[in-house]
C-alpha cells in the first residue's frame, strides 16, 4: 500500500469522526430544554455547554485539516475504527457534565458515561440530590446509545455509503437495502415506543418527568432510573407491567420489529429467539420464586411479580429492580446471573450472548443428534431467520459463535477475577461484572462511588467491550496497529532509498 493512500484512508477516518463530533453538541445541550420549565437550573447546568464548546472545537480540528468529501464510503474494517474512538470521545464528552458540576471525580465520571451509553445502567451517583438536568442527561445517553448513536448520527453524514459502518456497530438488521433508509426505520420504531411509553407511564400515575426517564431508559433497556428504589419505589403493579412491557420490546431485534410493522406474520413466526426468551422466562421465573423468593413472600402471587419482573430485567439487559438483592441466596444470584449472561435478542437494545446465538447453538446440537442416527451420505440443512431474513446454519455462523462465547468468558472469569480480589465473594462477583458485561446495571450493592479505582475501572471495561461485542474493539485496535507498522515500514523503505 502506498503511503498516500494509507494517509487518505485515515484523513477519511477522522474527517468523519470531526464530522460527528461538530454535531455532537446538539445532543449534550438537550438538557437545558429542561430548564425553560425550570430556569432556575440553568446556572448550575452550564457544565453542558462547557462539553458543548470542546465537542465542537474538537470536531471542527478534524474536520477542517481532514476534509472529507460527503458521501465517501468506507470498509468495515475503517468502520470498526470510527465507531471505537466515536464511542470513547462521546463517554470522554459526556463525562465532561458530571465533573464540572462537582458531581463525580474523573474515573467516576467516565464510569457514569459508558455505563449511559452502553445501556449498563450501574450508577454511583445520587439521584435523589442530583440536578434534574443531570438525570434527563443520563436517560438520554442510555436512549440514543440503545439505538446506536453512531448510527443515527453517521447515517445523517455518511448517506447510503455508511454500510462499513453499520456492521462495523455489530449490525445484522439491515432493514431495507439503504442504510439510511434502514436508520429511519429503526428510529421510527425505536421513538414511537418511546412515546407510547411515556403516555402509558403518565396514565399509570406516573409524572411527567419520571414518565419521560423511565420510558427513554426502559425502552432501551438500561435501567437508569430516578428513584433511589428503582421501579419498586412506585410500588405499582401497573407500572410493573408497562415496563416489562417496554423492556421485553426493547429487547426485541428490530429486525423482527419491522416484520410486525410490515405485518409479515410468517417471518415473524419463523424467528426463533422470541420463542426461546419467553422459555427460557417460564423456566427461571418459578426456580427464583420457589428457591429464593418464597423465603420473602408467602403470597404466591407476589413471589410471581416480583420473579418475573427480576427475571425479565435481567434477561432484557434492562437493570431495575423491585427487590434488594443483598438479602438474596446465592441459588436465586446465579440464576439472575445466568439471565444476565444470556441477553436478549440480536440487533436489540440488548446484551448478553443473545438469542440468536443461543438459538443457533441449539439447532446445531439438534442437527448434530439427527445426523448421527442417519446415513453418512445424508446433508442436513437447519435454517435460522433473523427477521425477514433467512440464513442456514454453517461454518461462519457457528465460527461466530465461538468466537463471541469464548471471548465472553474469557473476559468474565478475568473480570469476576478482579473484582473477587477486592474481597467480595463469588457469588457476589460474578453477579456484579456479569451486570456490566451484559450491560444490565443490576447491582448487589458494591459498585459504588466508594468503590476502588481498579474496581471501576474494570466495571467500565466489561461494559464497553460487552456493547460493542468484542469484535469490533479487536478488529479496530488490530487494525490501527496494522497500518501503523506498515506505516513505519513504508517510511523506513523510502528513507533506504
Amino acid at each position: 500500500m502506498h503511503i498516500n493512500l494509507l494517509k487518505h484512508r485515515y484523513r477519511l477516518v477522522f474527517g468523519y469522526i470531526g464530522n460527528l463530533f461538530v454535531f455532537f453538541p446538539i445532543i449534550l445541550l438537550l438538557p437545558l430544554i429542561y430548564c425553560f420549565w425550570n430556569p432556575e437550573l440553568f446556572l448550575e447546568s452550564l457544565s453542558f455547554i462547557v462539553a458543548a464548546v470542546i465537542s465542537f472545537l474538537f470536531g471542527m480540528l478534524f474536520k477542517i485539516t481532514m476534509k472529507v468529501k460527503p458521501g465517501s464510503p468506507i470498509t468495515v474494517q475503517e468502520g470498526a475504527i470510527i465507531v471505537l474512538f466515536a464511542w470513547i470521545f462521546a463517554i470522554i464528552f459526556s463525562a465532561i457534565p458530571f465533573i464540572f458540576g462537582g458531581y463525580l471525580n474523573f474515573t467516576q465520571a467516565i464510569f457514569e458515561a459508558t455505563s449511559g451509553w452502553t445501556t449498563t445502567g450501574l450508577t454511583l451517583v445520587d439521584v435523589s440530590t442530583i440536578l434534574k438536568t443531570y438525570l434527563i442527561w443520563r436517560s438520554i445517553m442510555q436512549f440514543l446509545g440503545g439505538a446506536g448513536f453512531a448510527i443515527i448520527m453517521m447515517s445523517a453524514i455518511l448517506g447510503p455509503a455508511g454500510l462499513g459502518l453499520y456492521r462495523a456497530e455489530g449490525r445484522m438488521d439491515n432493514l431495507v437495502p439503504n442504510i439510511r433508509s434502514s436508520t429511519r426505520v429503526i428510529a421510527g420504531i425505536y421513538s414511537s415506543y418511546a412515546l407510547a411509553g411515556v403516555l402509558m407511564y403518565k396514565f399509570a400515575g406516573m409524572d411527567w418527568f419520571d414518565s419521560i426517564n423511565h420510558s427513554l431508559t426502559a425502552l432501551a433497556t438500561g435501567g437508569f432510573s430516578t428513584r433511589l428504589g428503582s421501579i419498586g419505589e412506585f410500588k405499582s403493579v401497573t407500572i410493573e407491567v408497562i415496563t416489562i412491557v417496554l423492556m421485553i420490546l426493547g429487547a426485541t431485534g428490530f429486525g423482527i420489529h419491522y416484520t410486525i410493522w410490515k405485518r409479515n406474520f410468517k417471518a415473524f413466526w419463523k424467528n426463533g429467539e422470541p420463542k426461546l426468551m419467553f422459555l427460557t422466562l417460564a423456566f427461571f421465573t418459578p426456580l427464583i420464586m420457589a428457591g429464593t423468593l418464597s423465603k420473602f413472600y408467602e403470597s404466591s402471587g407476589t413471589q410471581f411479580r416480583h420473579g418475573l419482573f427480576q427475571s425479565v430485567s435481567a434477561i432484557t439487559g434492562t437493570g431495575f429492580s423491585t427487590v434488594d438483592f443483598v438479602p438474596w441466596n446465592h441459588f436465586g444470584l446465579y440464576l439472575i446471573t445466568l439471565l444476565m449472561i444470556f441477553g436478549g435478542c440480536m440487533d436489540s437494545t440488548s446484551g448478553g450472548l443473545k438469542q440468536y446465538r443461543l438459538f443457533a447453538l441449539i439447532k446445531l446440537l439438534w442437527m448434530e443428534i439427527r445426523m448421527y442416527f442417519l446415513p453418512r451420505d445424508v446433508v442436513l440443512k437447519e435454517e435460522i431467520w433473523k427477521g425477514e431474513t433467512k440464513r442456514y446454519l454453517d461454518h461462519i455462523v457457528v465460527k461466530e459463535i465461538l468466537l463471541v462465547f469464548g471471548l465472553y468468558f474469557l473476559t468474565f472469569a478475568i473480570g469476576v477475577g478482579v473484582i473477587s480480589s477486592y474481597g467480595h465473594s463469588l457469588a457476589f462477583s460474578a453477579f456484579e461484572f456479569a451486570s456490566a458485561l451484559s450491560t444490565v446495571g443490576l447491582s448487589t450493592g458494591i459498585t459504588a462511588p466508594s468503590a476502588p479505582l481498579g474496581f471501576l475501572w474494570a466495571q467500565t471495561f466489561g461494559m464497553f467491550v460487552g456493547r460493542l461485542e468484542f469484535l469490533v474493539v479487536i478488529f479496530a485496535v488490530t487494525k490501527l496497529l496494522r497500518d501503523g507498522k506498515l506505516f513505519l515500514e513504508i517510511r523506513r523503505n523510502n528513507k533506504r532509498r
